[in-house]
């Protein structure tokens, strides 16, 4: 006699542990020396998915991350932008009101960090300032 187990059984019955994700350090000093798929904003969105943040929202707050430092918005938008926490208040924001969070880093990517905003119409950028 033979035992058959399927796989789903045995799936459904052991749970996976999460995987350990040290906290990331947004330290803009260490990101020319980082290699690829290394930057600090890849090691905040690891972090974030380990932590249960939704797939699409921590891309965009690592892009987020990543266009405040590779654009050099003000040091006022980038400690929004988790440069100076590694990320912590960013990661509450989306946890406890993911929709908000959407809105308010898209607006910043939109304008570059406040600077300004694209005319669909015209084609050509306009700074705010």
């Amino acid at each position: 006699m033979s035992l058959t187990i399927s796989t789903d059984s045995v799936l459904a019955l052991t749970p996976f542990p999460k995987a350990a994700v040290a906290k990331p350090r947004l330290d803009e000093s260490r990101v020319i020396g980082c290699e690829y798929l290394h930057y600090p904003w890849d090691d905040w969105e690891a972090w974030a998915l380990a932590r249960g943040l939704d797939r699409d929202l921590a891309g965009l707050a690592r892009l987020t991350i990543r266009e405040a430092y590779n654009h050099a918005w003000s040091d006022r938008l980038k400690s929004l932008c988790g440069w100076r926490d590694d990320g912590g208040r960013m990661l509450r924001l989306a946890l406890r009101s993911p929709e908000k969070a959407r809105q308010r880093w898209n607006r910043l990517l939109e304008t570059d960090g406040l600077r300004g905003e694209y005319n669909e119409k015209t084609g050509q950028w306009n700074p705010y300032y």
